[in-house]
């Protein structure tokens, strides 16, 4: 018969027991916590921690590259890549470390891998644009430049001055940077920017619309007239009419655009095409002729006080002898309101043409009639021209309101036909 246990011993099993469960969670809640710990852990701690786990090593190898030991981060790398064969930043910094030892080949080859591999890897990604610039080889460099600029907004000036100097120095990079821009990166807009107020930024900007316009994403309309703005504002006229000669947007031969009104603004390209004024006592708008539904015409309606333009547009004429004309129709006009047609040299305002835009003996409620005038563009100092409708403001109300159609101007030699039957 088995003898009863007594209490002590019951009691000393019960302890034993206890005291094992309570080493078994602590083992394994250690080994739960361990990979973490030994992942945010400094390096050579996390080594002694987790010495077998691959982004332990990875982690210690990158700091022994950074403390200037080279030979012990290729070790560490090649180990963390024997337990995870396919950790890009463990690849990377056997690269790099390669590459301290003198042997670039092995080094291009890893951290290209590297690259490859993971196109958030930046270190690699600078290595390589650095190794193949050196090469001379611009596509491959620019490319990596190119993943980098597209995630590292704060390295994004070093990365365009890079660009700009060396497409500004050889052809070659120009089309590795055109090509780049081709494919409509995000940081496309931002190195617009960086060109305004670069060296040799305006060169290049030109340089690229023409290089852009053959491919599968030329300037927009929106970003050429940002730049036939910005140059009209700065002055450097010879830039904007080289820019639409070469590019041809808008064509030059359409030396005046959307004449007949008829046009979508939409598919204009400023400063080319209509701007129309917006003032108080000043009505101004495109709208279908009241006496011809199927015809858009220009409508303004003025008070007699203001001076703002009522419409007008950037020309490109060459130099020589024009025609401008134009038809108009006056709708009510009680004090005979004095509205013109000019068109001036924006190099130094002088004055080419100016005519009466409402004629001389036009009465409301006539039919179409139109004004005509010879005019010439000289040889120097007239590169963009300014054409405008404006009122001359009256010593009393003088209100009025007339219709515009068909602006043209055209070589001498060869007028065009005019609808009107009578010139101002």
């Amino acid at each position: 018969m088995r003898e009863p246990r007594s209490p002590a011993s019951t009691r000393g099993v019960t302890q034993h027991i206890g005291y094992g469960l309570l080493a078994l969670s602590v083992w394994l809640a250690w080994e739960v916590l361990k990979a973490p710990v030994a992942a945010r852990a400094p390096p050579s701690i996390g080594v002694r921690i987790a010495a077998t786990s691959p982004e332990v090593l990875r982690r210690a190898a990158e700091a022994e590259f950074t403390a200037g030991r080279p030979g012990n981060a290729e070790a560490l790398a090649e180990e963390s890549l024997v337990r995870a064969p396919f950790n890009a930043r463990a690849l990377r910094v056997r690269g790099l470390a390669a590459a301290e030892a003198g042997e670039t080949e092995q080094a291009d080859q890893l951290l290209t891998l590297a690259g490859n591999w993971s196109l958030r890897d930046d270190p690699a990604h600078a290595w390589l644009v650095e190794y193949r610039l050196r090469q001379g080889d611009y596509a491959s460099s620019f490319a990596h430049a190119d993943t980098l600029a597209r995630r590292r907004t704060d390295i994004r000036p070093q990365i365009f001055s890079l660009f700009t100097t060396a497409a500004a120095s050889d052809p070659e990079a120009l089309r590795a940077v055109a090509n780049l821009l081709a494919a409509a990166p995000p940081w496309r807009g931002a190195y617009w920017s960086y060109l305004k107020g670069a060296d040799q930024g305006d060169e290049l900007l030109l340089s690229l619309a023409i290089a852009l316009e053959s491919s599968a994403s030329p300037f927009t309309q929106r970003e050429l007239s940002w730049l036939y703005q910005r140059w009209l504002g700065e002055r450097r006229l010879a830039a904007i009419g080289a820019l639409r000669e070469q590019v041809r947007r808008p064509a030059p031969a359409d030396l005046v655009l959307n004449g007949s009104f008829s046009g979508s603004s939409a598919e204009e390209i400023s400063p080319f095409g209509w701007k129309l004024g917006r003032s108080a006592g000043l009505t101004v708008e495109v709208v279908e002729d009241d006496r011809d539904s199927r015809n858009l015409a220009l409508r303004a309606e003025y008070d007699g006080f203001g001076s703002a333009a009522i419409a007008e547009q950037v020309l490109t004429l060459s130099p020589g002898p024009y025609v401008f004309s134009a038809d108009y129709r006056i709708e009510s006009d009680a004090a005979r309101a004095s509205l013109w047609w000019s068109l001036v040299c924006i190099d130094d305002r002088k004055q080419l043409a100016e005519a009466r835009a409402t004629g001389e003996r036009a009465t409301p409620g006539a039919s179409w009639a139109a004004v005509r005038v010879d005019f010439t563009v000289p040889e120097q100092g007239c590169l963009v021209q300014r054409l405008s409708l404006t009122p001359r403001p009256a010593d009393r109300r003088a209100p009025i309101a007339a219709w515009f159609d068909d602006v043209d101007i055209s070589g001498a030699s060869n007028p065009k036909s005019q609808r009107a039957a009578s010139a101002g």
